[in-house]
């Protein structure tokens, strides 16, 4: 008799993740089991999917908190290795390549959200802050989107003139401030309202409207028009 015609519970428990993908498709199993068919093996203790388990409720079982383990972090676990955590890193990495090429091809910023699924890919798992700015023109088509500044754990600097001389070389006729909280706190400090409020003031003066500042973490966003703080 043929391995896919073998009941599922003659399976080796190692093997179950990728004939359950076989027999019933890529999105029947759970974050573990997929982990589990990139490592392959458990330890001596554990089966792979047991060890998926125990990898995963470290990260409080979400994936973007998975993505930001390094090589080391990964290697302390019994029964990763510096192979399995290489595969566990490539994987997690291409699929935050592909969301970025999905983000791409947005062309048009409707709502918040749209601005969450343009700039979460690029921001949302990152450890310490970095802010964008979104370019629009008047169809709210992105034309351009340019990161400002980069700091540390709790904030950036950013410089007023220059997010006005790239609007003005694009000929922008709105903007939206973007940047992340590493923390994954989703709440403005007074330094983000001050700045937000400063560049209300510019945006006025310029004849160019400030839509929106999204402040983005690894599972969310705040938006500042939703919020009426702006």
């Amino acid at each position: 008799m043929g391995l896919l015609k073998t009941s599922i519970t003659q399976w080796a428990d190692d093997d179950k993740p990728r004939e359950k993908l076989i027999l019933k498709g890529k999105a029947s199993l759970s974050d573990a089991e997929l982990l589990a068919i990139l490592i392959g093996s458990g330890n001596r203790n554990e089966t792979a999917v047991s060890l998926s388990q125990r990898i995963l409720l470290q990260c409080q079982n979400n994936l973007g908190l998975l993505s930001k383990q390094s090589l080391q972090q990964l290697m302390t676990f019994n029964g990763i290795g510096e192979a399995k955590a290489v595969s566990i890193v490539a994987a997690l990495e291409l699929g935050r390549r592909r969301r970025m090429e999905e983000a791409i091809l947005l062309p048009v910023i409707r709502s918040s959200q749209d601005v969450f699924d343009l700039m979460q890919p690029h921001i949302g798992d990152l450890g310490h802050e970095e802010f964008w700015v979104i370019f629009l023109n008047n169809s709210n088509k992105v034309v351009h989107k340019r990161r400002l500044s980069m700091g540390g754990i709790t904030g950036t600097i950013v410089d007023i003139r220059i997010l006005f001389k790239i609007a003005l070389e694009y000929e922008s006729v709105g903007i939206i401030l973007c940047h992340n909280h590493p923390s994954g706190k989703l709440k403005a400090s007074d330094e983000d309202k001050s700045l937000t409020k400063n560049v209300q003031s510019a945006a006025e003066i310029l004849d160019i409207n400030l839509l929106d500042h999204v402040i983005i973490t690894d599972q969310g966003f705040l938006s500042f028009a939703e919020e009426e703080l702006i």
